[in-house]
């Protein structure tokens, strides 16, 4: 058993079929199914249940292949721990950050990443915050942006900066004529929010418990984008990100919090085991002196 064995365990898995994993292992179809049943042997269990339709994990399977993603994601980190002693800011960097931040971050810290990372192919991903997490802590991504505090066993963070709230309102609202909102008048507002699952929510929610507000039960958007449009309508009030904040349309006016603490934290957060610890450190520097 070695570690090309145990890569076709996890492609099996995860394409669901044995044509599709050979091709992306660059083997032959029979290579491979002849080398898991070695395998299945070897091990003396049933790694996959297989039909003319799909082939699954059996539930030895399962854990079996739960395991093999951890030792795989160490060799890896082995063969970065090597490179990155010959130099740490060179190889592919696959970056996370959630919705309501990567396309407002991204387009401002893109060239400083460029310009002081020369030598590294970035990949991002946009993904919720649990995915993000997921992701991370499975190896498919190196570090990832998360609102903080980020309390999570194996996973180290840093804060890059504090994002502020802006409340959002139509141009024809009494509000927007208002320099600052106080916690007072913030209170007496019923908030769109963001659907179930974006950290945004969760952000606000906690705002609005800790002054007494509540949330607009008329809609839940799937977008920060979708937020905009419904307060550009006249239809909603909602919470803003600093870095979303855009002065493009005139029937929208954005009205800084008088509360300054009422944001966001953002944190770039990587595996405690990981060999690229050099770079994530400079990596949260260069972001936090773009924005």
């Amino acid at each position: 058993m070695n570690l090309r064995d145990l890569q076709y365990i996890v492609t099996v898995a995860d394409t669901g079929n044995f044509g599709k994993a050979a091709e992306i292992c660059n083997v032959s179809q029979s290579t491979l199914s002849i080398q898991i049943k070695k395998l299945e042997e070897y091990l003396g269990v049933q790694l996959f249940e297989r039909s003319n339709k799909k082939v699954m994990l059996t539930a030895i399977g399962k854990d079996i292949c739960e395991r093999t993603r951890h030792i795989l994601h160490q060799a890896e980190e082995i063969r970065q721990l090597a490179k990155s002693e010959r130099d740490p800011f060179c190889g592919e960097l696959t970056l996370g950050a959630f919705p309501t931040l990567a396309p407002y971050l991204f387009p401002l810290c893109s060239g400083s990443i460029k310009k002081n990372f020369p030598k590294l192919l970035m990949k991002l991903v946009e993904e919720k915050t649990a995915s993000l997490l997921e992701l991370l802590e499975s190896g498919r991504l190196d570090c990832a942006l998360i609102a903080g505090p980020v309390e999570r066993q194996g996973i180290k963070s840093v804060e890059l900066f504090h994002e502020r709230f802006f409340l959002a309102v139509p141009k024809n609202n009494p509000l927007s004529k208002k320099k600052k909102i106080t916690d007072e008048e913030l209170a007496g507002i019923q908030l769109l929010l963001l659907d179930e699952g974006h950290c945004l929510r969760s952000q606000a929610l906690e705002i609005c418990h800790s002054i007494g507000s509540g949330e607009s039960i008329k809609f839940r958007a799937t977008s920060l984008e979708t937020l905009r449009q419904m307060v550009a309508m006249g239809d909603a009030i909602t919470l803003i990100p600093e870095l979303a904040v855009r002065h493009d349309n005139p029937n929208i006016c954005y009205i800084p919090l008088q509360n300054k603490s009422f944001g966001r934290k953002i944190c770039l957060c990587w595996r405690e085991t990981s060999a690229k610890e050099a770079l994530f450190q400079k990596l949260a520097e260069v972001i936090s002196a773009a924005n």
